[in-house]
């Protein structure tokens, strides 16, 4: 019987929810049915967290620093961590603003940013090493990774440079509806202009392939057209004639089963209805506002987030690489109240890839 997967989880920026949400999903039980998992970033900032979430929740954790994934004890009750120690243990009240629950959240700053900046570098130096058979990431701004004087547009960019990607897309999933990406961080008006034939046939067949991986035997992929009613025939654009189309016939010469291109104001709901396995989007919006809009739900009586869950993965890298689909929350930071439930979305996302991924490599 082979082990479990190891799941490294980057902890985010330290001034975020990451430390806490890490906190309340690995002291609990479910997680570690599913895989072995070890955390990287500062000690200092989950023993911070690991006392809001005792007096929060009662939760009782003890944090075990190692230096390297063979030092990790891999037992509930305890999260390993691969101490960073770039976040000073002493100084964590006067960083975060105060003392105790909701004094955590600084907001973005240059310590900040260049502390998870080398979370992540850290992470993805162990998958390559294969010390780690999967990776997952909390949140990061973007804007502090940059007044850090690291200039990337986000994780994504991040795994491409450090792994020596250069073909690879986003898919968000909320359970089984799924949607990936033309293009993520870039202006609408380049977004436009990154519609061409080659990249849509590419991440089309990213798209076939990842549904694949996760065990569809015949992914049914919907791609979406980029102008209001799929262009009208060209009154309101041509990219679906002169270039989604044309991707999506390549597509299909290859044996993928490849359908559209198709209302973007209709075919969402589609493939929440099953009739499809994976959206192509042609944008970050066109993809992101309706996992979200699934994903989020707000609690308008007790004025909360009743859920907040899905996940975040970049294809085509050499590494497994699932993410939350949320942001840093640095408003909820240090107060008990954010919900895990995106990371747990990801991690358990992230040990399927690799149990299938190590099934293949043994087979």
């Amino acid at each position: 019987m082979m082990e479990k997967p190891i799941i490294g989880i980057s902890m985010g920026d330290p001034f975020g929810n990451g430390p806490e949400i890490t906190v309340k999903l690995l002291a609990g039980r479910e997680i570690w049915e599913k895989c072995r998992p070890i955390v990287v970033g500062d000690r200092s900032c989950l023993v911070y967290a690991a006392a809001v979430a005792k007096k929060v929740y009662g939760a009782e954790v003890k944090i075990h620093a190692v230096g390297s994934v063979s030092e990790a004890f891999f037992q509930p009750g305890i999260i390993d961590v691969i101490d960073l120690a770039l976040v000073p243990e002493d100084e964590i009240p006067d960083l975060c603003g105060g003392e105790g629950p909701g004094a955590f959240g600084r907001g973005p700053c240059a310590l900040g940013g260049e502390a998870a900046f080398q979370y992540v570098v850290k992470l993805i130096r162990l998958a390559m090493d294969r010390e780690i058979d999967g990776t997952v990431t909390n949140a990061i701004s973007k804007e502090a990774i940059n007044m850090a004087g690291h200039h990337y547009s986000g994780h994504t960019e991040i795994y491409a440079e450090y792994t020596g990607t250069s073909k690879y897309a986003m898919m968000l999933a909320h359970g089984d509806f799924r949607v990936i990406h033309v293009s993520t961080h870039v202006s609408l008006r380049e977004a436009c202009s990154r519609v061409r034939k080659d990249r849509v046939l590419e991440v089309i067949e990213i798209a076939d392939r990842a549904c694949r991986d996760i065990g569809i035997a015949e992914p049914r992929v919907a791609v979406a057209g980029l102008n209001p009613h799929c262009g009208e025939g060209g009154l309101f654009g041509r990219e679906e004639i002169e270039e989604i189309t044309p991707a999506i016939e390549a597509a299909v010469k290859e044996g993928i089963n490849a359908i559209g291109p198709l209302p973007p104001d209709s075919v969402f709901s589609q493939a929440i209805g099953g009739w499809y396995d994976i959206v192509v989007c042609m944008y970050h919006d066109q993809g992101h506002i309706p996992v979200k809009t699934v994903g989020f739900v707000y609690d308008r009586t007790k004025k909360n987030w009743k859920a907040v869950e899905g996940i975040n993965v970049t294809l085509g890298l050499p590494v497994i690489r699932v993410s939350v689909d949320h942001g840093t929350g640095y408003a909820l930071a240090g107060t008990g109240t954010s919900n895990e439930r995106s990371l747990a979305n990801a991690v358990d996302y992230a040990a399927k890839l690799a149990e299938n991924r190590n099934k293949m490599l043994h087979e």
